[in-house]
């Protein structure tokens, strides 16, 4: 039976330092959608982004081109599938599989990703807010440069 290696710990002080900055990131990202607008689950995913770059800022799933091709991509598959299927299941439904498909495909694995498909083929009324969404998800993608020079930073001063 093969085991997963194990996350490399930091120390308390070190952990919590590092879960800072994705904190503070979705705090600002849910603050924007407010003042923006009132979408607020088609963001929760990025929620999910920020703790596993977080988690494992230099894991190739938290890379920079993976956030951006898996959650800009499945969002933008989500809204075509309500496009042209409306809201509902089937729409989420294909969504999240040809999200998972592409994501295979382009290897770009990046888990969240898949909820966003969901949300964006799911959703009821108007809230289909890519743009939007886009700037988010480019506002999590800064995250992850920070959280590697916070992570040399620490490893550094221990």
């Amino acid at each position: 039976m093969n085991r997963l290696p194990r996350r490399r710990r930091i120390g308390l002080k070190g952990e919590l330092a590092l879960a800072l900055l994705p904190t503070m990131i979705v705090l600002l990202v849910l603050a924007l959608v407010e003042a923006l607008s009132r979408q607020r689950l088609l963001f929760a995913s990025l929620a999910s982004s920020a703790f596993l770059i977080y988690l494992d800022p230099e894991n190739t799933v938290n890379q920079v081109r993976t956030l951006l091709l898996s959650q800009l991509g499945s969002a933008a598959l989500g809204l075509l599938s309500f496009e042209l299927l409306g809201p509902g299941y089937l729409s989420g439904g294909i969504a999240m599989l040809i999200a998972i498909v592409g994501m295979i495909a382009l290897d770009a694995m990046h888990p969240p990703a898949v909820s966003t498909a969901l949300s964006f083929g799911l959703r009821a009324g108007d809230a289909s807010n890519l743009a939007l969404f886009s700037l988010a998800v480019g506002i999590t993608a800064l995250l992850i440069g920070m959280q590697k020079s916070a992570l040399w930073l620490l490893r550094r001063m221990s």
